[in-house]
């Protein structure tokens, strides 16, 4: 089950989520800074993060740039007040899922946290299907996508091309797509 992660200095505001959230038989678990949220071992931060922009000590802004140095990146949706709405934005260029203007239309924000789980899902499943490539597939896939015609691969590898075709069939078969171009979109900063 995805755990929801609330980090908001707000008390009230955490509870009104975690309550919400949970009506939907969602799991939450309550940070009430992020630093406190910094201190779980990397395991345990799986999950999509309902972050606030603005916290006490590290700001939310701050703590998502941090969380994003080790991967997988988190599915980060922030809340923000009005005057916030650009930082907000920033985030959401830089790789955040979405972001939610308080006050919040519960419908509405339900269905943005049910988006942010099927994405982790989905980001899991391209995890799953890139951690089962060879490492020789991974290099001729890495080439692939510098878009390395066949024939430079197989130079750069030393391998022939017939190989490079057979590795880039299998690339594509495990990450199921069928060309170099999906490829490239999905594994698009995840």
């Amino acid at each position: 089950m995805t755990i929801i992660h609330i980090v908001d200095d707000d008390d009230a505001v955490r509870d009104s989520l975690a309550f919400l959230i949970g009506s939907r038989g969602h799991q939450t678990r309550q940070h009430d800074c992020a630093e406190a949220f910094l201190s779980l071992p990397p395991e345990e931060r799986r999950g999509v993060i309902i972050l606030d922009i603005r916290m006490e000590g590290m700001s939310g802004i701050e703590m998502f740039y941090e969380i994003r140095k080790t991967p997988p990146l988190p599915v980060v949706i922030f809340l923000t007040g009005h005057g916030d709405v650009p930082l907000a934005v920033e985030a959401v260029k830089a790789g955040a899922f979405d972001f939610r203007e308080k006050p919040f239309e519960d419908g509405a924000f339900l269905e943005v946290v049910e988006r942010a789980i099927e994405a982790l899902d989905a980001r899991q499943g391209i995890s799953d299907a890139l951690a089962s490539l060879t490492n020789r597939e991974r290099d001729v896939m890495d080439l692939l996508l510098a878009d390395l015609p066949n024939k430079a691969i197989a130079h750069r590898l030393g391998i022939t091309v017939r190989t490079v075709e057979v590795h880039r069939a299998r690339v594509l078969e495990k990450m199921r797509v069928r060309t170099v171009v999906a490829l490239a979109g999905l594994l698009k900063p995840m």
